[in-house]
């Protein structure tokens, strides 16, 4: 397996002593901007956004947070007076949503929003207390006491004595994005309100849960995938604050933080301007980077330790498609340095062992072709069918998920997946979640990329399932892919192998042939080769994309792809 760099673990015990020691005096909610260069055009994007509210013109998700950096950074009052206005207007919308029996939106959608909106309160009385009148502030205290309150009490949820309990959604699953907004929330309220409760809640269960979660995620990167995944640039920023306003770095605890940025890396395209489409991607189906990535990598750099990885963090932050925040509601978070030049990863081929993910190129040249494999953990619901699953890209995408070019960007199905499809009787056999597949990676080659990779995908079915075992092997190198799979199942189970492609196929005997990418089906001999068009089955929901299927005697398939006819 690839070596990667580790960071030595600091005992998270010390490191909750020291919290408790810092946190006996009076807390205090910092923010080290000490990094910010006022002279940069980063700082004149955020300036002339912030100023642009100021003069009654907010864009777009204009946050009183910004307003209140603005003024730290500044001393401007008209940027405080901004802020204690937009969280008064806040407190007083949630204040009329109580008193008409209703929740206050900060309740809406399980809380997600509560971290930014009880944040950007928390902020502004940090920041601007001065102009904060003592009625105004015993108003937000109830307020953001009760938010705080809800999240973690989810049966006990009331507002204004009504009660209003939730579901408590991922208030104790640390992999989860929502985790985050919950702690995001409680952090910055706790730390401006010296509240002794929710720092002991901080220090003695949620950190450490972080904490424990993210050491057994070696290799970096998310259970939830890359799209949802991307809610690690939150992570990373309870990081931060927690450092600055206490003195405890979670971040360099354990090496997650540190490996996210090589995850990240290798898992963009020679492009630079798309990442490996794993699990969801709500937000748009085709995965391209946007300002959230660039904000993840920009949080991780700006708490990573290691100079290595810290310019190889800003290779990418200077040279991907999003090299600036393309909306206004993300340009305080390009303050953060990027860093120089830098320059790229010396190794081809990354495996992140913990989210059970291997990215292999052939170089780092923009025609490199790109390999992407899935075997590993299946926990989170926002991830997909998709053990044993593999990506190929060379200029373009030539064997990608189908779920990419769909609608909605959460088909999680295994017929949307490069594997291998199991029915019976014309019935899908779904892959379960709560399983974990494996793979043992051989063969590397830092040089050129190639790497061979054997997983046991069994695990993913079960044996109940008449899927009794599935071991895929991969070879990849000199712009070649070769996958052979070996299964058994019960007599009423067929196994298809599928490859969901971008571009038309065209198909002639046990070859074929879609856009710039060939396949060859080696075995079986008998195997025959069929095309399904997404849209004939829902034009509105798949917009583009043909899948093939090949079956045949036996109980084995091998497959070789290239971007070239041999």
């Amino acid at each position: 397996m690839t070596l990667q760099r580790r960071t030595r673990a600091i005992p998270f015990a010390a490191l909750l002593l020291l919290t408790a020691v810092t946190t006996c005096a009076q807390a205090e909610l910092k923010t080290d901007l000490g990094f910010v260069d006022q002279k940069s055009a980063s700082y004149k994007r955020f300036r002339s956004w912030v100023d642009a509210a100021a003069a009654g013109r907010p864009g777009y998700e204009f946050s009183a947070t910004d307003a209140a950096l603005m003024f730290s950074l500044t001393g401007k009052e008209k940027y405080c007076e901004l802020a204690v206005g937009m969280v008064q207007a806040q407190v007083d919308e949630a204040n009329a949503k109580i008193e008409a029996g209703q929740r206050p939106q900060v309740a809406g959608d399980s809380y997600l929003e509560a971290g930014p909106m009880i944040g950007a309160l928390a902020q502004t009385l940090q920041t601007c207390a001065a102009d904060i009148s003592d009625a105004q502030r015993t108003q937000w205290s109830g307020y953001a006491e009760q938010t705080i309150s809800n999240i973690w009490n989810p049966g006990a949820a009331q507002w204004g004595g009504k009660p209003f309990s939730w579901s408590g959604w991922s208030i104790d699953n640390p992999g989860n994005n929502y985790y985050y907004s919950f702690v995001e929330a409680t952090m910055a309220w706790a730390l401006v309100s010296n509240n002794e409760r929710w720092l002991k809640l901080l220090r003695e269960d949620k950190l450490p849960a972080l904490q424990t979660y993210f050491s057994k995620l070696p290799g970096g990167g998310s259970l939830e995938g890359t799209g949802y995944g991307a809610a690690h640039m939150r992570l990373f920023a309870i990081y931060r604050t927690w450092k600055d306003s206490t003195g405890v770095d979670l971040a360099n605890a354990n090496s997650h933080a540190r490996d996210s940025i090589r995850f990240w890396v290798h898992a963009t395209m020679p492009t630079l301007d798309r990442f490996a489409p794993i699990g969801d991607q709500s937000r748009v189906s085709v995965p391209e980077l946007y300002d959230y990535h660039r904000r993840l990598v920009l949080e991780a750099r700006m708490l990573d330790e290691d100079e290595e990885t810290r310019e190889m963090a800003s290779w990418w932050l200077n040279n991907i498609s999003a090299r600036e925040m393309s909306h206004g509601f993300n340009a305080r978070h390009d303050l953060l340095p990027a860093g120089d030049a830098g320059s790229p990863p010396n190794e081809t081929v990354f495996v992140a062992e913990g989210t059970g993910h291997v990215f292999a190129r052939t170089g780092w040249d923009s025609n490199a072709m790109w390999l992407g494999f899935n075997a590993g953990p299946y926990l989170e619901s926002h991830a997909h069918q998709d053990q044993g699953a593999f990506t190929l890209f060379a200029g373009d995408w030539l064997a990608v998920s189908e779920n990419i070019w769909s609608h909605s960007g959460i088909q999680q199905g295994t017929e949307v997946q490069n594997v291998v499809r199991f029915e019976r009787n014309g019935t899908i056999l779904r892959q379960r979640e709560g399983t974990r597949s494996s793979m043992e990676v051989t063969g590397i080659d830092q040089a050129n990329g190639s790497v061979a990779i054997s997983a046991d995908l069994s695990p993913a079915y079960g044996a109940d399932s008449g899927v009794r075992s599935w071991q895929r092997n991969i070879r990849f190198g000199g712009r070649k892919l070769i996958v052979s799979d070996s299964f058994s199942t019960s007599a009423d189970v067929e196994a298809v192998f599928q490859i969901n492609v971008p571009k038309k196929p065209e198909v002639n005997g046990r070859q074929a042939q879609a856009g710039d990418l060939h396949i060859r089906v080696v075995t079986p001999e008998d195997g025959v080769l069929d095309v399904l068009e997404w849209s004939s089955l829902d034009a509105q929901e798949f917009r583009s994309g043909w899948r093939i299927d090949v079956r045949g005697s036996g109980n084995a398939f091998v497959v070789e792809l290239s971007d070239s006819p041999p």
